[in-house]
């Protein structure tokens, strides 16, 4: 029995076929026994090893390349897809963009309290100086922004705060924040469009956070986020009791 008919079996009738054969071959990626860059067998070989046809086995490959694990090339065969962080990252964003709702944003703030702070400590402590140019770059964006310009002003904001979780230099929090991070633009103009004096106040936080982090002083950058996460939910909590 060849190598590729120790991982591809016949596979019983208690599901579906293509759920199967889907679970199999996503199993076999997940355990790197087809590593990145393999190259799967034919269909033809496929239907035979797992004992099923050609329309259940190509149910469950159109599956497979949906969701990027496989990639088909005409003419070439099928091949084990690299995961980037980016599709990661998008799918977690069509997922919150589909829930965006008044109690999706009172969950995010209470996330944002509980892993932000931490996230600030992590990058006064593994900050590199070009992290650092991209924050103080951000300040000086921010304060030149026109106030009634709001949508931009969110931009900016959620560009500072995506800055302090690169600076972690932590994929995996990249990965977990980043698309929290892009529903700020929605957040803020979805109450803060109309609150006079909003931009100086959070331009205060951050540059206090950035002083911090520069100095990379973690016990006080974890302090000045959550201050300014604090205010956040304060204005959250008010804009929520009055609407």
């Amino acid at each position: 029995m060849s190598e590729m008919e120790d991982i591809f079996q016949k596979i019983g009738t208690t599901q579906t076929l293509s759920q199967k054969i889907e679970r199999n071959i996503e199993r076999a990626i997940r355990e790197k026994k087809l590593p990145i860059g393999a190259k799967l067998p034919s269909e033809r070989e496929l239907c035979e090893m797992f004992a099923v046809s050609r329309t259940a086995l190509r149910e469950a490959l159109r599956r497979l390349s949906a969701r990027g694990l496989i990639e088909i090339r005409k003419g070439s065969g099928m091949v084990v897809t690299k995961i980037e962080l980016k599709d990661a990252i998008s799918s977690l964003n069509l997922y919150y963009d589909l829930k965006f709702d008044e109690n999706l944003i009172s969950q995010i703030i209470e996330l944002r309290l509980a892993f932000e702070p931490e996230i600030a400590k992590m990058a006064a402590l593994n900050r590199t100086d070009e992290d650092l140019k991209n924050m103080e770059a951000n300040l000086v964006e921010f304060a030149k922004c026109n106030p009634d310009n709001t949508q931009l002003e969110s931009d900016i904001d959620n560009r500072f705060h995506l800055a302090v979780a690169r600076a972690t230099e932590n994929p995996f929090v990249i990965i977990t924040m980043e698309p929290v991070h892009n529903l700020l633009p929605r957040m803020r103009n979805f109450i803060y469009a109309n609150i006079d004096g909003e931009k100086e106040i959070t331009l205060g936080y951050h540059k206090e956070i950035v002083n911090a982090i520069r100095e990379k002083d973690a016990e006080r950058a974890y302090e000045k986020m959550q201050a300014h996460l604090d205010r956040n939910m304060q204005v959250y909590n008010k804009f929520f009791k009055h609407s």
